[in-house]
């Protein structure tokens, strides 16, 4: 059975490979960017608020499934590299039933204590109403999220991320046609577009255990679980720097709603509804393009065949370097019309967004090779190596200018802390890749 991650690494076949997952994440955040249009638009920017506190739990939800999905892939795709491939099915399956099984308990968690969670995110009497109503489905969605996210990594291992674009483009798809529905005809508020976003990612989930559960002549399928406490130990370890990067986005989002509530009110919290999404949309090809080729690293890895993976290392430098040049330009022209889809005749909301990006854009020429620094260590099974490095970029590097710079800056010290988060975390990720060479002999 040929292994369709075992191919000689050129430009073309790397974005080749590569390009059904950038794909898959530059539509995916297109249509969360589309999702939060529809409630700015079809509701009020209240409301937009109030998605945007509920998220922070969201994406704590989805760092986990980042972590067991990071992990587990580049463990699974070492496996596969080194030819174990009944033990590389044996554990893609267990970590199929771990995430479900967690996934479930965060959900109840939510459901159970969500009123002291909503307050700590920072609802206040006026939101919680509006947060309540978008939580509740929310918390549902859990399980077939972290699926989904599971499962997408997974397409990428087993040589089909084409599968997986095609998935996430069927999701998304159906998340903007229930959003239109629910929030445009049907007039369900808040809470209409949680359940978009629902039976979207039920859809994505569903879909692609079914795949895994039939298909039974690719290099992964499902097969009955083995109990691996080790693998589990070392999958979590290795994935913990994806995760510390989605937790980080979740305490940095309520840290800023915190202090734009104080500071402006809603209109700030809303206004950094849209810079952060604006930012994720802008970002997701070079964020796709690590996360497809992270089980290709593996692979070459556990092969032994260094020459490819030098080959993969350069290559992959110099297409983050024109990815985050395009973003960067871009940027600017895209700013004002973008944060009008959002909040078209709230002057201040727009205002404030256009500022926001435009402090940020200078993060978008480093955070490719930021993001690149931290997965390819999780690849290469280095679990240390990128939790230090996405603890420092995305909590130390980022909190510190969001905690210093608001006092004397007032609203431009929130914005500008991304981008200087950015710019220090560069130092630390050449220092990296200069110091892990030797080891991993990826120059």
């Amino acid at each position: 059975m040929q292994n369709e991650l075992d191919f000689k690494i050129s430009t073309g076949t790397l974005m080749k490979f590569a390009l059904p997952t950038i794909l898959s994440n530059i539509f995916m955040n297109i249509y969360g960017l589309v999702d939060s249009v529809c409630v700015a638009r079809f509701i009020d920017t209240d409301a937009l608020s109030a998605v945007n506190i509920v998220m922070p739990f969201f994406s704590f939800a989805m760092a986990l499934g980042i972590m067991i999905g990071t992990g587990s892939a580049a463990l699974v795709s070492k496996q596969l590299g080194e030819g174990k491939n009944i033990e590389a099915k044996q554990n893609f399956s267990f970590f199929i039933v771990f995430c479900v099984i967690i996934s479930l308990a965060i959900c109840l968690v939510g459901l159970v204590f969500r009123e002291p969670i909503l307050h700590l995110m920072g609802a206040d009497k006026t939101l919680y109403p509006d947060c309540e109503a978008y939580a509740i489905p929310t918390f549902f969605l859990i399980p077939f999220a972290m699926g989904g996210i599971l499962l997408q990594m997974f397409f990428v291992a087993a040589g089909k991320p084409v599968i997986g674009f095609w998935l996430s483009m069927l999701g998304g798809i159906l998340n903007v046609i229930f959003d239109i529905l629910f929030l445009g005809i049907f007039k369900m508020g808040v809470s209409g577009a949680a359940w978009a976003s629902c039976l979207g990612y039920v859809v994505q989930g569903g879909v692609g255990m079914i795949y895994f559960a039939v298909k039974r002549s690719g290099i992964l399928c499902l097969v009955k679980p083995k109990w691996n406490p080790g693998a589990l130990l070392k999958v979590c370890g290795n994935g913990m720097s994806e995760m510390v990067g989605m937790l980080a986005v979740s305490i940095t989002v309520m840290a800023m709603n915190i202090i734009l509530m104080r500071l402006v009110g809603s209109d700030g919290v809303a206004a950094s509804a849209v810079v952060m999404s604006i930012q994720t949309v802008l970002s997701s090809a070079y964020m796709g393009f690590t996360e497809g080729i992270s089980p290709i690293i593996s692979y070459n890895h556990g092969k032994g065949d260094f020459d490819n993976l030098k080959r993969l290392f350069g290559t992959a430098l110099r297409l983050i370097a024109a990815m985050s040049a395009i973003t960067f330009v871009i940027s600017f022209p895209l700013a004002r019309p973008l944060a009008l889809v959002y909040a078209d005749g709230v002057e201040t909301v727009i205002g404030m967004a256009v500022d926001g990006i435009h402090a940020l854009s200078p993060a978008f020429l480093l955070m490719g090779f930021n993001l690149f620094a931290s997965s390819m260590f999780t690849a290469l099974n280095d679990g240390k190596s990128s939790a230090i490095l996405a603890f420092f970029r995305t909590i130390v590097f980022l909190m510190i200018p969001l905690l210093v710079l608001p006092p004397f800056l007032d609203v431009w010290g929130v914005w500008i802390a991304p981008a200087a988060a950015e710019v220090i975390s560069i130092f630390m990720s050449i220092w990296f890749f200069r110091h892990k060479k030797d080891i991993y002999h990826y120059a």
